[in-house]
């Protein structure tokens, strides 16, 4: 009876042994998440204020949980925009973040892509949720190549396994990002565009051009001596005459040089006049 006794008080002593450390180890890990962050250049990383002892490329165990990330450009990088921002950590998933570092906001981009068990289950079988958002937004969604709509957008029904994401809007450089699929979980996907300062500063060409149109002045020929205006071919008044004008006449202003100003004195026919003998039209 004692024999029987100690190898029950050992039995059940293993059995409450294993308990707690499947409980403090095995469980504690599965409640655990995952942060995985890069970026292009090197940053030096504080996750909520506090200084990581390594720079980007980044990853770690975290409880789940909110966390306040900041990235700052490190060595000759010193000229990129640093980034910040919260992100949230859930348990058995994986919250990555990745930031191209420009040299302002306007010209970096990156992504942050957060797994969560979505909570009602699919309906459809061996399919997950894709929740895209986008700065700007507006931006048109691709899946696969098959045009989905414009952010921020929900997708739901996507099957299992790796997509393609592609993401567009006029002025921005498109982005282009891979997601796998797990059933029963839903991605949401930050994603931010850089602009492109290409067509950024065609479109500021373009809109000096137009106010330079707006600007165009216009003349009224005034009274002369011979009650007409001669037209020079070039602005000087050893130039050969090509045409006159009278007092009274309007023309928009081509050009100016000292003292003179360039008119079509015909529709198809270009000359200088002098501009003593002209006022300003408001």
């Amino acid at each position: 009876m004692k024999i029987k006794l100690i190898v029950f008080t050992i039995l059940l002593f293993s059995i409450v042994t294993f308990a707690i450390i499947r409980y403090l180890i095995i469980d504690k890990s599965k409640r655990m998440g995952e942060l995985r962050i890069v970026s292009s250049p090197v940053a030096s990383l504080f996750i909520n204020n506090n200084p990581i002892d390594r720079p980007t490329p980044y990853n770690s165990k975290y409880k789940p949980g909110e966390y306040s990330i900041k990235l700052i450009p490190r060595g000759d990088a010193t000229s990129s925009a640093s980034w910040e921002g919260k992100v949230m950590v859930y348990s058995n998933t994986v919250t990555y973040i990745n930031r191209e570092l420009g040299s302002s906001q306007k010209t970096s981009s990156g992504e942050i892509l957060i797994p969560t068990e979505m909570k009602n289950r699919p309906t459809k079988q061996n399919t997950g949720e894709i929740n895209i958002e986008t700065e700007p937004i507006g931006a048109i969604i691709k899946l696969d190549n098959d045009e989905k709509g414009v952010s921020p957008l929900l997708l739901s029904e996507v099957s299992k396994g790796a997509h393609e994401i592609s993401v567009s809007l006029p002025g921005y450089f498109p982005k282009i990002k891979k997601i796998n699929i797990e059933t029963g979980y839903k991605i949401n996907a930050i994603l931010k565009l850089a602009i492109d300062q290409s067509q950024e500063l065609e479109e500021e060409i373009a809109s000096k051009s137009a106010d330079l149109k707006k600007e165009v002045k216009e003349i009224e020929i005034t009274q002369t001596e011979v009650g007409f205006l001669r037209v020079r071919q070039e602005p000087n008044v050893n130039s050969e005459e090509v045409g006159r004008v009278n007092p009274g006449d309007i023309f928009k202003i081509l050009e100016e040089a000292s003292g003179w100003i360039k008119i079509n004195y015909e529709p198809s026919k270009e000359g200088w006049v002098s501009k003593t003998y002209t006022k300003a039209v408001n």
